[in-house]
């Protein structure tokens, strides 16, 4: 064993204990942070706004500040982004991380002095986990590489801004600088297929140990290196043994990603945003990712049914972590120590485990299909193909699903749109075995079918790269990009079918 590793592991041990007592009492974790972010933000301008020096309680935060989105926000943001001090959070912002908005053009997400660190840890906290759970530290010998975006980064009125994994790349430990890939050269460069090309020539004859990035564009990075080495990602790095992944499921990756390294390795699901680091999957027995608790955000959770239709038009109740429950699908909203206050970050989540609090993606609040009232979610959608594929060679590169309101012939489906690694034999066998799961896990979508309402789905093949392609049309090829999984019109489905 290395120093390297033994030293590994003393520390993951460390750290192990440390979180222990904030996972063994989370209530009183999460009330202390809250009272934190009163105390220290109550000279703002929003804390003034919002009567924050006579807060002491959830109930009163509540009736005080409202549920708030981007555009909601933007008046105090815009605001900072002029120079401003003392606005949302203490000071100025150290960054803004720049991200694309669907509604709102480009947002700009506030990073401080006191919100940057806890985005550190909480990456180099999951790693940590895993060796302290597996005792698998030898990685730590290797070379590690992270598929991110350009460090390079602007100014605006002195804070500087760029996207979160630029900025993130500014502050890796100088124990991992001799271990991390790639260059800083290759990293700063802005086509992300010129990029990767780099990155294949700078990685492939590297003692390669951990990759991370989102599976889709990990996945373009893999399919690079077997086109150039003619051989399984498993052989050319032959210690490759932990995958870091977050953004999507990676579920429907899975296969296709065995078949490119020839072999399963560990992975472990992160749920960063540039608004926070939120959780991180702390156990490779079980499915979930612990919520952190005592990471400068205090969370809030409305029921995602509830969301935009409340009884008799009322507020939505938010609850807190001791109020909430397995298996409900809810908005989450954060408050933090950037200067977000009741603020929806658009995604839903669903406890899997209440001790302690571990949490999955469920999807986003406004990325469903509802065009007939079933309200089909991500994790439906994910969960239903995750099930048809299983125990057979069918593999998938990538997929999106839409509804079909005015067909040619027929009743109305929901149409999903599947680019095929290796295809099924029979296209409508297998289209019949995810509308089945479908209907075992939306009581609404099977309904619809059993009211003849609606048909069972129908699959569109894409070709080959049609979504690298289409995200390439949008100019959202690569970085931290995320395809939405289903959405509740054609705009996508219908540029993939033009093609």
């Amino acid at each position: 064993m290395s120093i390297k590793t033994f030293a590994a592991k003393i520390f993951a041990k460390k750290i192990h204990l440390k979180n222990q007592h904030w996972i063994d009492n989370p209530v009183a974790t999460q009330k202390k942070v809250f009272l934190e972010l009163i105390a220290q933000a109550k000279d703002t301008q929003f804390g003034k706004d919002h009567d924050f020096k006579n807060i002491t309680t959830f109930q009163e935060f509540a009736e005080k500040v409202p549920i708030r989105d981007y555009e909601d926000l933007k008046p105090y943001i815009e605001k900072v982004i002029k120079g401003e001090e003392n606005i949302l959070w203490k000071g100025k912002p150290l960054y803004f991380a720049k991200t694309s908005g669907t509604t709102s053009g480009a947002k700009y997400i506030p990073l401080t002095k006191e919100s940057m660190p806890f985005h550190i840890e909480a990456a180099r906290n999951a790693i940590l986990n895993y060796i302290n759970e597996t005792g698998n530290a030898g990685f730590v010998n290797g070379k590690m590489i992270f598929l991110q975006g350009s460090p390079i980064l602007e100014e605006k009125n002195g804070i500087k801004l760029g996207r979160l994994s630029g900025i993130v790349a500014h502050f890796v430990p100088k124990y991992l600088q001799k271990n991390r890939m790639p260059s800083w050269k290759t990293n700063c460069i802005e086509d992300w297929e010129t990029k990767v090309n780099a990155i294949v020539e700078e990685t492939l004859h590297e003692n390669m140990t951990v990759i991370s990035g989102i599976p889709s564009w990990v996945q373009m990075y893999f399919e690079k290196l077997q086109e150039r080495a003619h051989k399984p990602v498993g052989e050319i790095f032959k210690n490759f043994n932990l995958f870091i992944y977050g953004g999507v499921n990676y579920e429907p990756y899975r296969a296709k990603f065995e078949n490119l390294i020839g072999r399963r390795v560990d992975s472990i699901e992160l749920f960063p945003a540039s608004e926070g680091f939120f959780a991180y999957q702390n156990s490779q027995q079980e499915k979930g990712m612990l919520l952190l608790l005592n990471s400068g955000i205090f969370y809030e959770f409305v029921k995602a049914e509830e969301f935009y239709n409340t009884p008799n038009g009322l507020p939505a109740k938010r609850y807190t972590i001791g109020e909430v429950e397995l298996g409900v699908n809810y908005a989450l909203l954060i408050s933090t120590n950037a200067g977000l206050w009741s603020y929806n970050i658009g995604d839903t989540i669903q406890f899997t485990s209440l001790k302690p609090y571990k949490i999955i993606v469920s999807g986003r609040i406004k990325h469903f299909i509802s065009a007939f009232g079933e309200h089909v979610i991500a994790k439906e959608v994910e969960s239903a193909l995750e099930e048809a594929i299983q125990d057979t060679s069918i593999q998938i590169n990538e997929f999106t699903v839409a509804p079909q309101i005015t067909p040619v012939n027929g009743l109305p489906y929901h149409e999903w749109l599947i680019e095929f690694e290796q295809e099924p034999v029979d296209l409508e066998d297998f289209a019949l075995k995810i509308d089945t799961a479908m209907r075992k896990q939306n009581v609404y979508y099977d309904d619809l079918i059993t009211g003849k309402v609606l048909r069972t789905l129908v699959i569109s093949k894409v070709e080959k790269n049609g979504f690298q392609e289409y995200m390439k049309s949008i100019g959202k090829l690569g970085g931290q990009n995320k395809l939405p999984r289903l959405s509740d019109n054609r705009n996508i489905a219908d540029k993939l079918k033009t093609k």
